[in-house]
Order: structure tokens, then sequence, then C-alpha cells
């Protein structure tokens, strides 16, 4: 699989990681796990607007909010500090798809956390838990978008 298939935005990010050996990914991967945005206090104070993704080893949580037109999808993850790499994972896919489409959001490929060349650097646990929560984040995009359409 390639790139290709990808929105620009989440690309970019698998070139990047691409072209690094394996220790500069786990680097890579933890500076997105530093560059994860806080919870506004909406959805501080409320968590019981956050979904869990149990499948991470990590307590991870997120939502996602869209507007009823058919405007941007915005990504919201908690993660605790003390997970660098459940963290990481969810920088990577806020970054790369924070702010986009419903449409582009739902074609990007279930496999794409393949793309980023860790699966011999993280343990295969962690990569499902990588794989859920691209998963999670599509299924509440298609339910957002049934309930608008």
């Amino acid at each position: 699989m390639t790139t290709q298939a990808l929105p620009s935005a989440l690309a970019a990010i698998v070139d990047d990681f691409q072209a690094l050996s394996e220790p500069e990914r786990l680097q890579l991967l933890l500076e997105f796990s530093e560059g994860l945005p806080e919870l506004p206090d909406r959805l501080k104070d409320h968590p019981e607007l956050l979904e869990q993704v149990v499948e991470c080893q990590s307590p991870l949580f997120l939502t996602i909010e869209t507007d009823n037109g058919g405007g941007p999808v915005r990504l919201f993850f908690k993660a605790p500090a003390e997970a660098p790499t459940t963290r990481g994972f969810a920088g990577v896919l806020h970054e790369g798809l924070d702010g986009l489409s419903a449409g582009e959001i739902l074609s990007v490929p279930d496999d794409m956390p393949e793309l980023l060349g860790l699966t011999r650097a993280i343990t295969p646990l962690r990569m499902r838990g990588m794989t859920a929560m691209l998963g999670r984040i599509k299924r509440k995009v298609a339910a957002a978008s049934r309930v608008r359409g």
C-alpha cells in the first residue's frame, strides 16, 4: 500500500516515518505524543462525552465533533502522559485527520498504522490499539454521517 490513498496531511506524516530508521521512528512517535493537544474545557468537565478505546493497553478516550452541514470533523483525545506510545499514535491521528471531511476520514485504509513502520519496534498488542483507535474514529464519523444524511 502506498500513501497515495491517504489524505495529504496523513500521507506527509507517513512519509516522514518511512524516511527514518526504526529508532528514529520511535523518537518521532514520542514527539507526536508531546504535541497532542489538551482537551478543551467543555470536554474536560464532561468525561461521559468521551468513548474509551478498550483495545488500547493504556486508558485512551476519544470523541469527534462535526457540524450538521457536513463540515470538518474535529478529533479530541485524552491519553495519559505516562503512555507515550498511545499518546503518540493519537497525536499522529489528530495531526493527520483533524479538520478533514467525513469522506476523507472514511477513505483512510484500516491498516494505515502499519505504514508507519513501527511493527517491529512496538508490540503487536500496541499496534492493535493503534488500529482500534482509527477504527473507532471511522465508526463515529460514519455514524455521525448517517445521522446527518
